[in-house]
C-alpha cells in the first residue's frame, strides 16, 4: 500500500523557518517525482514545489523561489521542504504527493497523497 506521511509542521513567527519531511512506506520513493502542495482555508490548493526522481530537477512556485528549498534523500526514502523567511500568507496545510506529467508547480499532476501537515505563521 502506497503511503506518504508528512511531518515538521507547526507554529512559527514571521521570518522563521520550518523543514517539512515527506516519508514513504510501502514503496520506494525514488521511483517517483514528488511534489509539495498547500491549501489555505477558503483557497484552492496550489502547487508549491517539486523534485524529479533523481533530484536533479526541481521546480518552485514564483512566490516560493528563493525562500523554499526542496531536496530528497533516496537512501532514507524521504523528501524535504526547507521553508525560510516564512510569511503569514504561507499559513496552510502542506501536502506531499507523488506527481507525474510536466514538472512545474502549476502543471504537475498528483497521484498519491499524504495526510498533510499544518503550517501556521503568526506572531
Amino acid at each position: 500500500q502506497v503511503q506518504l506521511v508528512e511531518s515538521g509542521g507547526g507554529l512559527v513567527q514571521p521570518g522563521g523557518s520550518l523543514r517539512l519531511s515527506c516519508a514513504a512506506s510501502g514503496f520506494t520513493l525514488d521511483n517517483y517525482a514528488i511534489g509539495w502542495f498547500r491549501q489555505a482555508p477558503g483557497k484552492e490548493r496550489e502547487g508549491v514545489s517539486c523534485i524529479s526522481r533523481s533530484g536533479r530537477s526541481t521546480c518552485y512556485a514564483d512566490s516560493m523561489k528563493g525562500r523554499f528549498l526542496i531536496s530528497r534523500d533516496n537512501a532514507k526514502n524521504a523528501v524535504y521542504l526547507q521553508m525560510n523567511s516564512l510569511k503569514p500568507e504561507d499559513t496552510a496545510v502542506y501536502y506531499c504527493a507523488t506527481v507525474t506529467g510536466v514538472l512545474t508547480a502549476k502543471n504537475m499532476r498528483p497521484e498519491y497523497w499524504g495526510q498533510g501537515t499544518q503550517v501556521t505563521v503568526s506572531s
